[in-house]
């Protein structure tokens, strides 16, 4: 559950189950032990954690399910605690624990479930083994853990820990592993990509790690997810604009935009502003494709600063955005925040901000008709057979819009030129040339 840094460790705890010869099986009706990696990141993934955990303990009385273990966030939020509120639960590990998998579910059960939570100091390289469980050509790569930021209205740095970066040669051989497997495209993840190394004490950065990930021969398509707005450095920029294998996309969480609400928010930006460091990006020659998220309905948020918020997107003119409600975190800053924003309110706020994306998108789509694209093959469309999908290398896998192809064919993980044909508010259509 949750985003695309649990995937990977979801991937690690296959790797190291599959390492020890546990047979996976397709579905759940199928299996015996299941194990659920959860997100608690705000109250609805608490909830729909909860409502997942409770969904696969039933196969216990009407499957074949014997034993059931959760591991991740919601455990390392929740700790001991949990073991009274939900007793159909076999084991618990937090996020720092994850590596004893093995252990939790070879041990005999006892009166009272396992536990192991700590202080999360983990930190998976290339020797953990791993089962990808992204289509062959496309993978995330985690550059780091943790982060060391307080944003007020967090709670990340309580459940992953500090922000810690893994060793760079760990990263070139994971990598090139990966592309030797058929991999074409790189994600690279975790809380802030761009702080990569700066905990490392060697001088070593993204940019580093970027010039040395081009060097594998093979590798195709490399894209940065998650990004510090503060650090989107000129050298950064210079090599997007400069190879044609670092994807043309920033993914740069902005939360807001109102100076007020950014220093209550912990995310006081000094310098540049928002809209500066906007233009600073789309003054390179390449255009590079600019993901934003925004949180409305934070305490304090009138109708004057979010006038403000609004008018930014408008002028912005983002490629991709999500929006989110402020959710009070329990144990956060900004949870005892006056001022609170009614919920209707901002229910109104966040469909507005979608509204107005919307029409954005499909303006900006528009000036993509015409165009020859290269697009990375995913496969026949869910919805129909009669239609294949794919991404360009400006949309990120499972968060992004996607290009329909209706005429032509190539096989999912080929890279082929498509004309954009027609344009909607977020998807394209094509066809092969």
């Amino acid at each position: 559950m949750g985003c695309a840094k649990n995937l990977v460790d979801s991937e690690n705890i296959l790797g190291l189950l599959k390492e020890q010869d546990f047979a996976m099986v397709p579905t759940l009706e199928e299996a015996e032990i299941a194990i659920v990696n959860t997100c608690g990141f705000i109250q609805s993934a608490v909830e729909e954690s909860i409502d997942t955990i409770l969904e696969v303990a039933a196969h216990k009385k009407k499957g074949k399910l014997e034993r059931l273990f959760v591991v991740g966030c919601f455990v390392q939020r929740y700790g001991y605690q949990l073991r009274k509120e939900i007793p159909e639960v076999d084991g618990w590990l937090g996020t720092g624990e994850l590596s004893k998998i093995v252990d939790i579910l070879v041990e005999e059960s006892g009166p009272s479930p396992s536990f192991f939570i700590n202080r999360p100091t983990f930190l998976a390289d290339h020797t953990v083994p791993r089962v990808r469980a992204t289509p062959f050509y496309s993978a995330y790569l985690k550059i780091a853990e943790g982060c060391s930021h307080r944003c007020s209205y967090c709670t990340i740095p309580r459940l992953r820990g500090p922000f810690r970066s893994r060793n760079l040669a760990s990263l070139i051989i994971e990598a090139g592993n990966m592309v030797g497997s058929g991999v074409k495209e790189i994600n690279l993840i975790a809380q802030d990509t761009t702080m990569y190394g700066r905990d490392l004490g060697q001088g070593i950065c993204l940019e580093d790690l970027l010039e040395r990930l081009l060097q594998i021969n093979g590798v195709e398509w490399i894209r940065m997810l998650y990004g510090h707005p503060l650090r989107i450095s000129g050298r950064l920029l210079e090599l997007m604009d400069g190879e044609e294998t670092i994807c043309p996309y920033l993914d740069i969480p902005l939360q807001h935009v109102n100076e007020n609400i950014l220093k209550a928010m912990g995310r006081n930006y000094k310098g540049e502003s928002p809209l500066q460091l906007i233009e600073r990006i789309r003054s390179k020659t390449r255009h590079v494709s600019i993901r934003t998220t925004l949180m409305v309905g934070f305490p304090g948020e009138t109708d004057e600063i979010f006038d403000e918020l609004y008018h930014f997107v408008e002028t912005a003119q983002f490629d991709h955005l999500g929006a989110f409600i402020f959710s009070p975190e329990k144990g956060t800053p900004a949870a005892g925040l006056k001022a609170v924003v009614e919920p209707h309110v901002a229910q109104n706020r966040l469909e507005a901000i979608m509204e107005l994306q919307a029409e954005i998108c499909e303006k900006r789509n528009q000036r993509m008709v015409g165009r020859v694209e290269p697009v990375l093959i995913e496969g026949v469309s869910p919805e129909t057979d009669l239609l294949l999908r794919g991404r360009t290398a400006t949309m990120a896998p499972d968060v992004d819009s996607q290009v329909l192809i209706n005429r032509g064919h190539a096989n999912a993980g080929e890279i082929v030129p498509v004309l954009i044909k027609e344009a909607h508010p977020y998807d394209l259509i094509g066809e092969i040339i």
